[in-house]
Formats: structure tokens, C-alpha cells, sequence
């Protein structure tokens, strides 16, 4: 037979894992400072300019 385990046991410890994935995942989101984030958001803004000036527009003559 196999080994005995505690349902409740491995019920907890699943989602204690499961709540530590996401607390991580919070804390690089959420985690920046002020200055990180708006660095980040106007290379965002600049990214999406130069896209824009790089699309051909279509003639319809």
C-alpha cells in the first residue's frame, strides 16, 4: 500500500504554494518605485510613437 497522508495537510500546504506564487508575482507588478514606473510607462508611450509614425497608410484613390 501506499503512504498515508493527511488530506487537510496537503489541502493547506497546495495552497500555501499557491499563495506564495502570487505574492511574488504581486511584488514585481507592484513592487517598483515611482521612478521605476513612470520610466517604464513613457518607454511604453515611446514605443507606441515610433510604431505609429512607422505605419503606411493605404491611398484610396
Amino acid at each position: 500500500m501506499g503512504e498515508i497522508i493527511n488530506l487537510n495537510h496537503a489541502r493547506k500546504a497546495r495552497d500555501k504554494a499557491a499563495a506564495k506564487d502570487a505574492a511574488s508575482v504581486n511584488r514585481v507588478a507592484h513592487g517598483r518605485t515611482k521612478t521605476e514606473r513612470k520610466a517604464a510607462e513613457s518607454e511604453k508611450a515611446r514605443a507606441a510613437r515610433l510604431l505609429d509614425q512607422a505605419r503606411r497608410e493605404d491611398r484610396d484613390d
